[in-house]
């Protein structure tokens, strides 16, 4: 299987938030950036693996700048790391208010993680990431580390749940 570049599977999309995806003082939902987000790192991850695709986890979802009604926001999303079946995808939000004539500002920042599913919804492998770059670089060694950790974590939940679910079945026998 071949290795990509970041630039094949980078994407833009912008879109202009209207009364539907606010509340009634024109504070725009956060579900609603969230939305257009996952949308924007599912374009990267599907560019990237040619299959489907399916979110795993959200992670470190940060809110920097308010965005109200009338508001153009742009999400700009790239692939950061690539395991065997796993993307992950670094997806920042812009915000520019079309009234002023000022530059736009980071909105939202957050991680997206993906998985490649074949037709059987089975995990799949996906092409390796080509680094080309020192900030792809660094970026790749960043995501390697959250993912790794993110293992770990689900490493050490399964066990306790393994040792929940064993405490609970003695007790049951006892009685």
């Amino acid at each position: 299987m071949k290795s990509k570049t970041v630039d094949q599977s980078r994407v833009i999309m912008s879109n202009l938030m209207m009364p539907e995806h606010a509340n009634p003082a024109g504070n725009v939902h956060g579900g609603e950036i969230m939305k257009l987000m996952d949308n924007a790192a599912g374009v990267v991850a599907q560019r990237h693996a040619r299959t489907n695709i399916v979110t795993a986890r959200v992670d470190a979802l940060k809110f920097h700048h308010p965005i109200r009604v009338n508001n153009v926001i742009t999400c700009y999303g790239q692939l950061t790391f690539v395991g065997k079946s796993s993307m992950e995808i670094a997806v920042t939000v812009t915000v520019e208010d079309l009234s002023k004539e000022e530059p736009a500002k980071t909105a939202l920042t957050s991680f997206f993680t993906f998985v490649a599913l074949d037709e059987n919804g089975v995990p799949q492998t996906v092409p390796s990431l080509e680094i080309n770059t020192e900030e792809e670089r660094r970026s790749w060694e960043a995501g390697q580390q959250r993912y790794l950790s993110y293992k770990q974590e689900q490493k050490e939940y399964l066990a306790t749940q393994t040792q929940s679910q064993s405490n609970t079945a003695g007790r049951e026998d006892r009685k």
